[in-house]
């Protein structure tokens, strides 16, 4: 099924009466700082009655930046079990994983050579980027062990020194 992006005055769109996460000011903040920077690139979903679905930060944060109208893709096809499934599971799958640490270096390093100013705009504060830039970058430890063991070579573990012949 393929979902429409429209646009949709923001004084039609309802909150729903009970939003499952809290938004406070400063990630309201977050939000509306990052729609200026990027544009906003993520509908809010709404019902057929223009409650939300998902998206109570986002609407919140346009609110505070005085937009008009907003992109919102319509979950008509949800039943009324599924709608609050849906927002508890929208809500709680993103928080069930971690972020792969040297790949988030790797990319506030590249973000920080092509246009440093970004950096401010990615949720994470200063101090967590400057400890996430100071982890020691690690060595390729599956390249690594596949060339020593096609030479039959001593590898070491390069966090705990103890060595394995292969």
């Amino acid at each position: 099924m393929a979902l429409e992006i429209t646009s949709l005055q923001i004084g039609e769109i309802k909150l729903p009466e009970k939003s499952l996460k809290e938004h406070p000011k400063k990630q309201i903040r977050q939000i509306a700082d990052s729609i200026e920077a990027f544009g906003f690139n993520d509908p809010v979903a709404i019902d057929e009655n223009h409650e939300i679905i998902e998206g109570v930060g986002r609407v919140l944060a346009a609110q505070e930046l005085g937009l008009k109208d907003i992109p919102v893709i319509s979950l008509k096809h949800l039943n009324a079990a599924q709608k609050k499934a849906y927002r508890i599971a929208h809500n709680k799958i993103c928080q069930n994983s971690d972020f792969n640490l040297e790949a988030l270096r790797l990319e506030f390093e590249a973000i920080s050579q092509m246009n440093e100013s970004l950096l401010a705009w990615s949720g994470f504060e200063t101090a967590e980027i400057d400890d996430l830039m100071r982890l020691p970058v690690l060595p390729d430890l599956d390249k690594e062990l596949t060339e020593a063991m096609k030479q039959g070579n001593t590898v070491t573990c390069p966090h705990c020194g103890g060595s394995v012949y292969v």
